[in-house]
């Protein structure tokens, strides 16, 4: 199946990522459906739209909004899918709605491949804040370009826009969704700059 406007995607792993591997024992880390921060955000594309140039091609990996997955409490508390349940483990997703993605390959056995920020979008890893006076442990609105739509160049040192971020967790890594356009300013490194990771990440 095809859709005209809509990609069919699959959740890479559960809906929900809300345990950890502590030794031989899973850890339980969030048991409510409602919190987006335990949402998983990476599925695997089924199908793509017929009407809609895309780079994405079946079989990639994609990083999607949060709401894909979720599910929610209706007014009389019955628990049901996102609008964007199809069956079983199949879901549409709007263009909009995807934020990255990467290819998978026989070269991928042997090399990670990369995310791809799609047009409009970069992921910008936070840095450790160096201001004594300050309790903060990150730089507000700086940060380091990770992944790019080609509006920027990977490492870039840039500052954006208040409430521009986003955050999401992928490989591991804490890092910001924020629109190219709420970009304000490319910086020089003045050699200080350390990228920041949360232990929980």
């Amino acid at each position: 199946m095809q859709g005209l406007y809509d990609y069919i995607i699959k959740p890479l792993g559960e809906r929900y990522n809300n345990s950890v591997e502590v030794g031989d024992k899973s850890l339980i880390l969030n048991t409510e459906i409602f919190n987006h921060q335990f949402v998983n955000r990476e599925a695997i594309v089924i199908s793509v739209p017929k009407a809609i140039d895309t780079e994405i091609k079946a079989g990639d990996v994609v990083i999607v909004h949060h709401n894909v997955f979720r599910r929610w409490h209706n007014i009389k508390g019955i628990e049901k899918n996102s609008k964007s349940y199809y069956k079983e483990d199949q879901y549409f997703v709007r263009h909009d709605q995807i934020f990255a993605y990467k290819r998978p390959s026989a070269w991928s056995r042997f090399k990670e491949s990369k995310w791809k920020a799609l047009k409009g979008y970069c992921f910008i890893k936070p840095i450790k804040s160096t201001d004594k006076f300050s309790i903060e442990k990150e730089r507000p609105l700086v940060g380091i370009v990770k992944y790019t739509d080609g509006f920027l160049n990977v490492g870039d040192l840039v500052g954006f826009k208040p409430n521009a971020e986003y955050e999401f967790v992928i490989g591991g890594e804490r890092m910001y969704r924020v629109m190219s356009s709420f970009i304000t300013i490319k910086y020089e490194y003045q050699g200080d700059e350390e990228e920041y990771n949360p232990s929980w990440a």
